[in-house]
């Protein structure tokens, strides 16, 4: 059996019955750098019954509990009263208008990329700090009209106007509430990273060269294929028109501060590179001889679009109920992403993701019955909070506040504001979604999820996000379902016998290959044929089922078939008796085909009965897989 078994010997491992007592030994000491299970894995185990000396250590460790509390409370994780991290209402104020800085520019940007009144985008950025940042869930996250949902939008708006809009966030935002409600916050998390980058690639390209027409006081065609394709007209319609081209202008100087204004020295890298580049736009906009776009504000409260019965009859369109589905999806897997990477980023609580689904939920049932944009987390907003030094959900909420307080207060300055500066922030957002700098690091990490994430990101370019996603998840199933199916197959020849040994996962996905060497081991001419398959950690039905009709048909044929499936082996010594496996041809081959499951000795306490002169008996061996298959 060349070693995988052992012909007559009961192996080493079985019991014998009434064996003398083993003694028993002392513990091996573990080595001093060795930690113990206790001290890695279960730190708090408190024990049932203490003696003088665990209460003595459990009060020891109580004291360092609370220590360590205490020196938690410095960092602004949570007090000594375990109440959560104390404000500092001054720093709090601050990082709220550097984060309303940060908000109000990209609130009308994409409002503007979405193809929808900028009075929309501020409304849902307001939503997104009083309903959102007041709810539980995240601490720091910072939520409001996200960029990575303007191609979504503008595609919607398009196809069922702005009137539809706010149903179909309306429709988004409840059932985010029942997600949240039945605890399915984290399914989103599920997702292969390959899909996600590959999502927000496929986001941002799109996203770039749509703005790149606003950018320049024109009008984009249409689809990111088309945008792709007017490229090379668009570039010659600015330089053959001046005011164009300081439009142009405009908008490189706000691509260029927003990469390079965090690598300035001291304190003034602090200013948000966004705002700086509105100020120099308003600038240049209010110099003589320059006509370029700017931004029309109007009235905010009369902006407010309220769902009447006719946008509600829309629900029986399956376009609106697919828009619906899709919003939900991408809002919430947009939203639960970002929270995940806010956490890295800071060492405050950490976030319920049920809780924030909720959360985003209510804030986009708001803004749907308002008629706004559909709110997410955004990663450009939550890092400016971190980093602003924020610790309590109280800066995120003031800064809707600013925002409402600006919009009704000074809506006159908003009308100042150049459009191509809050097209050049988005081309700048689209870069920093697109990450090319990611799609190298992916090839030289896992060249197969390379191949999802590129796939992802040209199937939402060519069609739609939703198309690309799925798309994407199913590549990303049907990788890790041939990765799990690494099955490895060797056939030899010995004297009477075809050997096929099988080790891994058999799934139906190498039928072809377990087919093709059946076929060689009945094509060798052998009068035996021997089908190891105790290395198999995994036998699906298809591959099964292959197998059990070729050791019918062979012995049908007369041919010695010796079966060795996988399974567990019972120890030897064990009462109940099992009839031997049909290794010699000597049962009935008439009788079924049910085939035995690995063979073992079968045989009651006391003498140990052999097997008869002419039956052959295999004691599997239970060590690990030979290094020639586990190598491969």
């Amino acid at each position: 059996m060349s070693g995988m078994h052992a012909r007559g010997r009961v192996p080493a491992h079985a019991r014998i019955p009434d064996a003398p007592p083993v003694p028993d030994f002392p513990a091996p000491t573990a080595p001093a750098h060795a930690p113990t299970y206790a001290a890695t894995y279960a730190p708090d185990i408190t024990p049932t019954a203490a003696s003088p000396m665990d209460e003595t250590a459990g009060t020891a460790a109580r004291a360092d509990r609370a220590a360590g509390s205490a020196r938690t409370s410095k960092n602004g994780r949570t007090d000594k009263n375990g109440k959560g991290p104390k404000v500092d209402l001054a720093t709090e104020i601050t990082a709220s208008l550097v984060v309303f800085l940060v908000a109000l520019p990209l609130c009308i940007g994409v409002a503007v990329a979405s193809g929808v009144p900028a009075e929309l985008g501020i409304i849902s950025g307001v939503i997104g700090g009083l309903v959102v940042g007041a709810a539980r869930g995240s601490t720091l996250q910072v939520s409001g009209p996200a960029a990575g949902l303007a191609a979504l939008v503008a595609e919607t708006v398009l196809e069922f106007g702005v009137a539809m809009l706010g149903v179909i966030v309306l429709g988004s935002g409840i059932l985010q509430i029942v997600l949240g409600l039945v605890r399915l916050g984290r399914i989103f998390q599920a997702i292969s990273l390959a899909v996600v980058q590959g999502m927000l690639a496929g986001i941002g390209l799109p996203l770039m060269f749509s703005q790149l027409y606003p950018m320049s006081d024109s009008k984009a065609p249409g689809t990111p294929i088309e945008n792709m394709a007017g490229l090379p007209g668009l570039i010659a319609d600015t330089f053959a028109n001046p005011q164009a081209l300081i439009a142009a202008g405009l908008g490189v100087v706000t691509i260029v501060l927003s990469f390079l204004w965090k690598k300035l020295p001291g304190p003034v890298k602090k200013v948000p590179a966004a705002l700086v580049a509105v100020g120099i736009g308003i600038g240049v906009a209010s110099l003589p001889g320059v006509d370029v776009k700017t931004l029309q504000v109007g009235n905010l409260l009369a902006s407010v679009n309220v769902p009447g019965p006719t946008e509600f009859a829309g629900l029986a369109d399956v376009g609106i109920i697919t828009a619906i589905l899709t919003f939900t999806v991408i809002a919430s897997a947009e939203s639960l992403f970002t929270a995940a990477a806010v956490d890295r980023m800071h060492s405050g609580p950490r976030t319920r993701y049920n809780p924030e689904l909720i959360a985003q939920g209510a804030g986009n049932t708001v803004a749907g019955l308002l008629g706004a944009l559909p709110i997410t987390a955004v990663v450009a907003r939550s890092s400016a909070n971190v980093q602003a030094g924020a610790k309590t959900r109280l800066s995120r909420t003031l800064h809707g506040l600013w925002l409402l307080a600006f919009a009704l207060l000074l809506p006159q300055v908003l009308a100042l504001i150049p459009i191509a500066v809050l097209a050049g922030v988005l081309v700048h957002s689209g870069w920093k979604l697109f990450a090319p700098e990611e799609f190298p690091k992916m090839w030289r990490q896992d060249r197969g999820e390379f191949a999802v994430m590129t796939l992802t990101t040209l199937v939402i370019v060519a069609t739609a996000l939703l198309e690309g996603v799925l798309f994407g998840l199913a590549a990303g199933i049907v990788l890790a379902a041939l990765r799990m199916s690494q099955t490895v197959i060797k056939q030899h020849l010995e004297e009477d016998t075809a050997k096929v040994v099988m080790a891994g996962n058999a799934t139906f996905l190498r039928l072809p290959q377990l087919i093709e060497a059946l076929e060689a081991a009945a094509e060798a001419g052998k009068p035996r044929i021997r089908l190891d398959l105790t290395g198999v950690t995994h036998l699906d039905h298809a591959c099964r089922s292959q197998v059990e009709e070729f050791v019918a048909q062979q012995r049908g044929f007369g041919l010695r078939v010796e079966l060795l499936m996988p399974g567990p082996a019972k120890p030897v010594g064990t009462p109940t008796p099992t009839p031997v496996a049909d290794l010699a041809g000597e049962q009935d081959r008439s009788a079924g085909t049910g085939l035995p499951r690995r063979p073992y000795a079968s045989t009651a306490a006391g003498p140990t009965q052999g097997p008869g002169p002419t039956a052959e008996w295999f004691y599997l061996d239970t060590r690990p897989m030979p290094e020639e298959y586990a190598s491969r």
